[in-house]
């Protein structure tokens, strides 16, 4: 295994939609891997394929106190499945140090493969389903940031650049 680079915001390749995973082989089972690892070394509570810079549909995430109880999605499809919505703290390894309330629907159904490519669908609550809303935005692009104010997300991007030419 390996951790790998999390890309940072406003780095373009974040703004890349992934793509499908056609098969669920040893390759993506690696991969899997790697950004379990990464996401606990960062540490986080979930990463997505792209911010590694790999554009595939995975996801993988953790919520549990314990750090011990990873999940896998695979190609996940989100299903809304009422017109709740709930707001919440948002923070993400590729805009690090900044955490800002985000709106999101409440009750979601997930479809997804495991990472031995077998289906399944869940229907989490509260952090689980923020994080799995949060990772299938990055899959198609989109950051929690995009969410935020045209001002937030400059000041963000300001600081965040000023943060990255310092330690260049």
């Amino acid at each position: 295994m390996a951790i790998l680079t999390i890309l940072e915001f406003p780095d373009p390749r974040l703004r890349k939609a992934a793509s499908p995973v056609t098969r669920v082989d040893d390759t993506v089972r690696r991969l899997v891997d790697d950004m379990l690892e990464t996401m606990y070394a960062a540490p986080g509570v979930g990463l997505a394929a792209n911010q590694v810079n790999v554009q595939r549909r995975v996801v993988v995430i953790d919520v549990s106190d314990t750090r011990n109880q990873p999940w896998v999605f695979i190609n996940p499809e989100i299903e809304i499945l009422d017109d709740s919505r709930r707001e919440y703290d948002e923070g993400c390894l590729s805009v690090p140090g900044f955490y800002e309330k985000v709106d999101r629907p409440e009750h979601i159904r997930v479809r997804a493969l495991d990472r031995d490519g077998q289906p399944f669908v869940i229907a989490p609550q509260d952090l689980m389903a923020v994080c799995i809303q949060h990772e299938v935005d990055h899959l198609n692009g989109k950051l929690f940031v995009d969410y935020l104010s045209p001002l937030k997300r400059q000041r963000i991007r300001m600081k965040l650049a000023k943060l990255q030419h310092a330690t260049a």
